[in-house]
């Protein structure tokens, strides 16, 4: 692998068990609608790097699974659709405005590792995204040594 993000989503939504079962335990990452997210998908994400599934808006929040990107970028097709709910007007099929890439289940964490203890852990963790406060993007870039601190938490 040669990067490795994290990327949030809610449980109630698409969880870490949704993902392992999709067909081929892969799907589209689509919805994002923020231009910072977008720019990592399109310019910095490549097939095979590691992704920490991250269930976010839960009891306890935290890291929950291991997935890896396994596409380049594609166009997400829901800013098009007026009946989907990440419908964008200002979005054209001539130039559209946001990208996702697929990511492929790994597997699941022998346990939830919950946001508090990567708090507890951040002088270990130093810059880390997640733990900073107000940082409200559901996809985020992990080192190569947080990627390795997460993992020893299990």
């Amino acid at each position: 692998m040669s990067a490795y993000w994290l990327m949030k989503s809610e449980p109630d939504s698409f969880s870490i068990d949704d993902l392992a079962r999709s067909p081929r335990k892969t799907t589209f990452w689509d919805g994002v609608r923020n231009f910072q997210v977008r720019n990592m998908f399109r310019d910095h994400m490549m097939v095979g790097d590691g992704v920490l599934f991250y269930h976010s808006s839960t009891a306890v929040p935290g890291v929950v699974g291991l997935a890896r990107v396994a596409s380049g970028p594609k166009i997400d097709p829901t800013q098009f659709d007026p009946d989907d709910h990440h419908y964008d007007p200002a979005s054209q099929l001539s130039a559209p405005r946001w990208m996702g890439v697929d990511v492929k289940f790994t597997r699941k964490l022998k346990r939830v590792i919950p946001l508090s203890e990567l708090r507890a852990h951040a002088h270990e963790l130093g810059d880390f995204p997640l733990i900073r406060k107000a940082n409200r993007l559901s996809v985020m870039p992990v080192s190569a040594d947080q990627w390795g601190i997460i993992i020893s938490l299990e």
